[in-house]
């Protein structure tokens, strides 16, 4: 079977799964995820890990057009009312989980290095998730706007975070000497950077905005940037994500009608989402998780624990709304595609150990169960914090 025949299979099953899911109160984007565990590898093996990897440029434009919708929420106005606590959140909710993640490693005897790398993966957040449950209940409110901006921040923070653990872990695996370039210049050079890729394309994007009298035209304007800017980050080895969030920022604020290109995407996007959601599902190994036993286990609930307490710490620390403190970290538990992007940074960064490998066996199969959890506990905040317009 080629990959179009594959792709137009997973991508049916999957609308019906989120039809079904929807019909017992549960967001489409679960259905999606169990439609790709059905044509996976762990079903009925129709998207093979062959297919998964001719279809892969889906995902990244997924990822490309999640972070450029996450920016056009991030308006100057709403920046100045939330800003002090995006950031002070971000920040608790990335630190808990890495800490208690490593902490709960370090107590079931890992070693140092693998401890900080499981620490580090497990501060991401993916915003693919939560950014559809938010826009498919058409959410609004102090909690919505607040999510919205902790899941942008979160992958800058999750970047730094990564870089020091890892640099740390090649002293005890590799036996490399920690260096401040490598801890310090590096990491705050790529978000420098991705950050100002994403300015560029969104004063061309703006350029084109304003030159464009036709609707036609408004599509092929706007997803030609988001592709020639997320092609330029990997190979430049820049963070799409970022870099898509701030053409997204750009573009908001400094275009009198950014409306026509957030209009246009949202039109285009659906089959690309529900795709990147159904060839997630798909790489998943059902098989793997009894052999990841209590260091998986412990991963998950942690991670869950470190999301959750340090959202609700940083919200009382930053003074944010009561709804925001309660509820927010519920809709931080998913983690498909950013951990899984790092996990394969890992199996790069430490070939020939068995590191790579065991993170992306505990990210694979916790991940069945976060992105399945993950939506229904968004839809139950925004539902519980009276953000549900649906």
């Amino acid at each position: 079977m080629n990959p179009f025949m594959s792709l137009g299979i997973a991508l049916i099953l999957g609308i019906l799964f989120g039809k079904l899911m929807n019909k017992y109160k549960i967001p489409a984007v679960a259905g999606y995820i169990i439609a790709g565990l059905i044509v996976g590898k762990s079903g009925l093996n129709i998207v093979n890990s062959n297919m998964i990897e001719k279809l892969s440029f889906l995902s990244d434009i997924a990822l490309g057009i999640i972070a450029f919708n996450i920016g056009s929420e991030l308006k100057i106005s709403v920046i100045k009312k939330l800003g002090k606590p995006i950031f002070i959140i971000a920040a608790y909710e990335s630190m808990g989980a890495f800490i208690l993640v490593t902490l709960a490693m370090l107590l079931l005897k890992q070693d140092i290095g693998t401890a900080l790398i499981l620490g580090a993966v497990s501060s991401a957040t993916a915003p693919a998730a939560t950014v559809m449950v938010l826009k498919e209940y058409n959410a609004k409110g102090p909690l919505t706007s607040t999510l919205l901006g902790v899941v942008a921040v979160d992958d800058a923070i999750c970047l730094m975070i990564y870089a020091v653990a890892s640099s740390i872990a090649k002293v005890f695996i590799k036996h490399e000497v920690v260096t401040v370039y490598k801890v310090l210049v590096h990491p705050i050079a790529e978000i420098v950077l991705s950050l100002l890729a994403g300015c560029i394309t969104g004063i061309i994007l703006t350029y084109l905005i304003k030159i464009s009298k036709k609707e036609n035209e408004m599509l092929p304007f706007t997803t030609g940037v988001i592709i020639l800017l997320i092609g330029a980050a990997l190979k430049f080895h820049l963070s799409p994500l970022l870099s898509a969030m701030t053409l997204g920022v750009i573009v908001a604020n400094v275009s009198s009608d950014s409306r026509r290109a957030f209009s246009a995407i949202e039109k285009f996007s659906p089959p690309i989402i529900a795709a990147f959601f159904i060839l997630a599902g798909s790489r998943l190994d059902i098989s793997l998780l009894p052999h990841i036993g209590l260091i998986g286990l412990a991963y998950l609930v942690f991670r869950i624990l470190g999301k959750v307490l340090g959202a609700s710490i940083g919200g009382v620390v930053s003074k944010a709304p009561h709804s925001v403190r309660k509820y927010l970290g519920f809709g931080l538990l998913s983690q498909v595609g950013v951990a899984v992007g790092l996990a394969i940074v890992v199996s790069r960064e430490f070939p020939g150990t068995q590191l790579g490998s065991i993170v992306i066996t505990i990210l694979l199969a916790t991940t069945i169960i976060t992105e399945i959890i993950g939506p229904i506990a968004t839809k139950n905040a925004i539902i519980k914090a009276k953000e549900c317009n649906v």
